[in-house]
């Protein structure tokens, strides 16, 4: 196992044990409103800087892109390697005890995404990547699904609660997605959505409004595991750009054809 995916592996951890023993008292959680409907808890803020503290100790010039804390002083396009971290993808749900949110970390070298780890504190499930050496689900090889039609397939998505124009449009997408799938699940943390279609537990994504810390890890073992991830478009610009489609190469196709109505257009 690469040394720095191992590193990732212990500040998971490390911030899992915070998660875990806030878990146990929710009533204790102090919760702020950071947007309308997006909050961030003291969790949030304690599990980030227990991965902060592991990753910086081992690799002091190391710059991070965290969701709580922003970019690092020394973040810049010059810099080789940036952590990109969610220290609790699922906030929402960990705040009503729902089970369902995760740990995501991801390496980006000189722009491309190299390591990735995804912790599910609850079900101790721990995915893991690494460029170019495949998908794993707690040491075991994992793939995307082998399925070739989208009728049979159970579909995740998620929304970034905002304005009425996203909500009309993720309904839209909904109606179009129910209709011609088994299913479209929506659990609430798009970094283990992701983890899903990578174990082929699910066997396609899609969501619209997303951050680079929700996507990072997760596109990487999307792609390790032998899927394809996009824009809604097909195009392979989704990190920054948010929206995005991630699923087995033949149910991607049919994802994009449903779904890049909804995606940007091309200037004319």
């Amino acid at each position: 196992m690469h040394p720095m995916l191992n590193t990732a592996i212990k500040a998971a951890r490390r911030a899992a044990a915070v998660i875990n023993r806030a878990s146990f008292d929710l009533d204790r959680v102090i919760v702020t409103e950071k947007n309308h409907k997006d909050f961030v808890t003291d969790v949030d803020q304690a599990a980030e800087q227990a991965i902060i503290e592991v990753l910086s100790k081992a690799y002091p010039d190391h710059a991070f892109l965290c969701e709580e804390s922003g970019p690092s002083k020394n973040a810049n396009d010059e810099t080789e390697y940036t952590w990109i971290i969610d220290p609790l993808d699922g906030t929402t749900n960990f705040m009503h005890g729902f089970p369902q949110y995760s740990i995501s970390i991801a390496l980006s070298q000189r722009g491309v995404i190299t390591q990735a780890v995804i912790y599910d504190p609850v079900r101790n499930d721990l995915f893991t990547a690494t460029k170019g050496a495949g998908a794993y689900l707690n040491d075991k090889r994992i793939r995307v699904t082998k399925l070739d039609r989208i009728a049979n397939a159970l579909l995740s998505t998620g929304y970034v609660a905002g304005n009425a124009k996203a909500l009309d449009e993720y309904l839209k997408m909904y109606g179009i997605m129910a209709e011609r799938c088994h299913g479209v699940r929506r659990p609430g943390s798009a970094a283990l959505d992701l983890a899903y279609v990578a174990a082929g537990r699910l066997d396609g994504f899609y969501e619209k409004g997303l951050k680079p810390w929700d996507i990072a890890a997760g596109a990487l073992m999307v792609t390790e595991s032998g899927g394809i991830v996009g824009e809604f478009s097909g195009e392979s610009d989704y990190l920054y750009k948010g929206d995005i489609i991630a699923a087995s190469p033949k149910i991607f196709g049919q994802m994009v054809g449903l779904l890049s109505q909804f995606g940007e257009q091309p200037k004319a």
